[in-house]
């Protein structure tokens, strides 16, 4: 296919809005299947999780999980959505060789949860909020293995019965990027809420995309293409991206899209037919005769609503408008609930002042907040993907570097040491207070060290001081370098720049040293 045909003129797009909605499909962690008693651990050897239900054995019949149906109820409370006091399964009738019973139990006509609403951040600092339509339980199908054996495919059914909460968004959606953060918006909150792990690589966290475009300014939805089983947060945006310009080009060509169900082929970026897409009524959905109605008691959605914590969007929000954190800072923090924790531990663990007489909140509470983030977000952070490990079995607690930064903020070490002391932490050598006193690395503040320190050095490079005089500011930095390379750089810096002016200024003026 030429580029032309991938790629529309710039002016063409300009004439088109994309219209995208999401159906996520997030894998409930509960330890049992929704219908059947087996195991849902990823991993196990093929056919080892898979119970008599699950393979459709006859005389079976499915019980369902309460444990699913309470973190679908978690998540609709989330996003402040309505809780249907009834809701029923479905049979969805389709044949295909992962799918034992020739039909999925899921929901159809009325959800467990409906009407719902999430806001999501853009890239550019925007935020909209994005219209969910329905979150409904179904059971995800088994596994074709195509490449296990020779002219042959393999059907694997530990997936098989694994419980799935499948999120609908409404068609609200208008590029590849606002398609994409809300998706990372979904994948944080479900995380967050401990009902899904959104592993993508193995599955537990994957994604269709409706697709059509319209003339801009008009309300009427063009014909929509379904991008199927994307489970990659770049290939969603590259998908979508590949849709949008191949409809555009199509119709341009003044041809028709045609309803299909659609792969991505990411090894070409391309999209490619897999099959006509299928409407409701092919499903032949009815209520399944061997499932009674989900019922939920108002005690019982007040009870999981009293277990949410604070959620992501709020968190972020009270970041920024209370403790003075940049957006961006905020947003990272809160892309994990574990990070936020563990920053939320950081802030309340700050302890008093090492010196005496020292102010106990020398830096301010916006400032130790500010401090502590770009902790978390730097060093800590850095030293988590290189050791690839994840927050919660980081080597330096939360009260452990709150000890660091307590000793950074009151003076008693610099940044540079601070670092050296943060690496000792880490390679377990103790907390900062043994550090620092082992390695005699506390801060020099007294003046009379710092004065006998930068004595020296301006009598080592009289030159420099004739050039400093004679108006050449840049070399002050040089003294300072210098100054702290004699003194191993525990010197305060604000003091060791106060005293290095005072006595350049002093020379200068030809009162001597």
């Amino acid at each position: 296919m030429s580029s032309s045909a991938l790629n529309p003129q710039p002016a063409a797009l300009g004439t088109w809005q994309a219209v995208i909605g999401l159906e996520i499909h997030a894998q409930l962690n509960t330890a049992s299947k929704l219908f059947s008693g087996a195991a849902t651990a990823y991993g196990a050897a093929p056919n080892r999780q898979a119970a008599a239900l699950d393979v459709a054995l006859p005389g079976t019949l499915p019980v369902p999980n309460r444990a699913a149906r309470d973190k679908a109820i978690r998540f609709g409370l989330a996003i402040g959505a309505r809780i249907a006091e009834q809701s029923i399964f479905a049979r969805k009738n389709y044949f295909y060789p992962d799918l034992p019973k020739g039909y999925q139990i899921s929901q159809y006509e009325r959800p467990i949860v409906s009407d719902g609403r999430l806001p999501v951040r853009l890239d550019d600092g925007r935020v909209i909020e994005v219209a969910i339509q329905r979150a409904h339980l179904e059971e995800d199908a088994g596994k074709s293995l195509h490449d296990a054996f020779h002219a042959a495919s393999g059907i694997d059914f530990n997936r098989a019965g694994v419980p799935l909460l499948e999120i609908v968004s409404a068609p609200v959606l208008h590029s590849a990027q606002e398609a994409v953060a809300y998706l990372r918006a979904v994948h944080t909150l479900v995380r967050w809420l401990g009902i899904c792990d959104g592993n993508l690589q193995e599955g537990s966290f994957r994604c269709d995309a409706n697709v059509s475009v319209r003339p801009a300014g008009s309300s009427v939805l063009g014909t929509r293409t379904e991008i199927k089983n994307v489970n990659s947060f770049r290939f969603v945006e590259k998908a979508i991206e590949y849709e949008i310009e191949r409809q555009i080009r199509v119709l341009e060509n003044g041809e028709r899209v045609v309803q299909e169900t659609r792969l991505y082929d990411a090894a070409h970026h391309r999209t490619r037919p897999l099959r006509g897409k299928e409407e409701a009524e092919d499903y032949r959905y009815f209520p399944d005769p061997d499932l009674p109605p989900i019922v939920v008691t108002a005690a019982e959605i007040e009870a999981i609503r009293a277990t949410l914590s604070e959620l992501p969007h709020a968190r972020r929000r009270r970041y920024v408008e209370t403790l003075g954190l940049p957006e961006a800072d905020a947003a990272q923090l809160c892309a994990d609930k574990a990070t936020a924790d563990y920053y939320e531990a950081l802030c309340a663990a700050r302890p008093g002042p090492a010196k005496p007489g020292a102010d106990a909140n020398p830096a301010g509470g916006r400032e130790w907040a500010k401090l502590c983030a770009n902790w978390v977000l730097g060093e800590l952070a850095a030293a988590l993907n290189a050791a690839e490990l994840p927050i919660e079995a980081t080597r330096v607690t939360a009260p452990a570097l709150a000890g660091l930064l307590a000793r950074l903020a009151d003076g008693t070490i610099s940044g540079r040491i601070a670092k050296e002391v943060f690496a000792a932490m880490w390679a377990g050598e103790g907390d900062a207070e043994t550090i620092i006193a082992a390695r005699g690395l506390a801060q020099i503040s007294d003046d009379g060290a710092l004065a006998a320190a930068i004595d020296a050095v301006l009598a080592e490079f009289p030159s420099q001081v004739q050039d400093y005089r004679r108006g050449n500011d840049k070399l002050l930095q040089f003294f300072v370098g210098q100054t702290m390379k004699r003194l191993r750089g525990q010197a305060h810096p604000q003091r060791l720049n106060a005293l290095l002016r005072e006595k350049l200024g002093s020379r200068a003026e030809g009162r001597g040293l």
